[in-house]
């Protein structure tokens, strides 16, 4: 009778329920490694110099983009209202709540997520995990738990330091239709800002980062045998944790919405 229940369910719904367990038992491993020593400090610096460092000119480049894009987008419609004195205050609002935590953590979900997932995907496949096994150290404390860690902590600082560099786009692109001073603009975006913009935002780039790592670890951990395992773990890895990023974003906009933060 169990086996005959079993057959009733798709194979990629059952697929997706034994992923969703095995995904679960790897994050409840993670919180359990990462209580105890040794600590492995020298690899999580390591990692976020990797992560962190080596990622800002992408999320610097894509952040002054937007934030050039959206101003020049969003200008012809509030001068049509006669609302133009609006846009940096619409600006700064929209980057700072929304705009700048996503894109950043999309970014970071394509670079550090594939690389990520490719990595221990090739460390699975050549055995150098089963080799440290052997050897007496903890792989899994060593690998996973050092760059989970790393991507939690570097997200938030690739949003702040995105959201800065976004503004600034922005300021550039009023500064190229009307005469307004660094000053005045800024003045208006932070007087547009309160507590409750900016805090939710860094608070979720920690959860983007943590999905993020753990979606990378965990693809690239359990790789099938072969390069083309690898490939499909640095793909999943970008796809899963790209998805994953909006449900948390949308869960972190119920959470602020219920306790009247926004």
């Amino acid at each position: 009778m169990a086996e005959e229940k079993k057959s009733i369910l798709p194979k990629g719904l059952r697929d997706f329920y034994i992923e969703a367990g095995e995904t679960t038992q790897f994050a409840g491993r993670f919180f359990r490694e990462i209580l105890f020593p040794p600590y492995e400090f020298r690899e999580v610096i390591r990692q976020s110099y990797e992560i962190g460092y080596k990622s800002l000119p992408l999320v610097g480049i894509t952040a002054f983009i937007i934030g050039l894009v959206l101003t020049l987008q969003s200008r012809p419609t509030l001068v049509s209202f006669g609302a133009e004195a609006w846009l940096p205050a619409m600006v700064g609002v929209s980057i700072i709540r929304e705009i700048g935590p996503v894109i950043t953590a999309l970014i970071c979900a394509g670079k550090i997520g594939s690389s990520i997932g490719a990595e221990l995907g090739s460390m699975k496949v050549t055995e150098q995990i089963d080799a440290m096994e052997v050897s007496g150290t903890n792989p899994f404390k060593y690998i996973v738990v050092s760059r989970i860690v790393s991507t939690t902590l570097m997200i938030p600082v690739l949003v702040v330091i995105g959201d800065a560099i976004s503004l600034y786009g922005a300021f550039l692109a009023v500064k190229v239709k009307g005469a307004v001073s660094f000053t005045l603009f800024f003045h208006q975006v932070f007087e547009a800002l309160n507590f409750g913009d900016a805090l939710p935002s860094v608070i979720k780039s920690f959860f983007f980062g943590f999905a993020i790592g753990l979606i990378g670890c965990y693809k690239g951990y359990h790789s099938k045998k072969g390069t083309e395992g690898v490939g499909r773990s640095a793909n999943s890895a970008v796809v899963v944790s790209s998805l994953l990023i909006f449900i948390i974003d949308l869960m972190a906009v119920q959470i602020t919405e219920f306790f009247g933060l926004i």
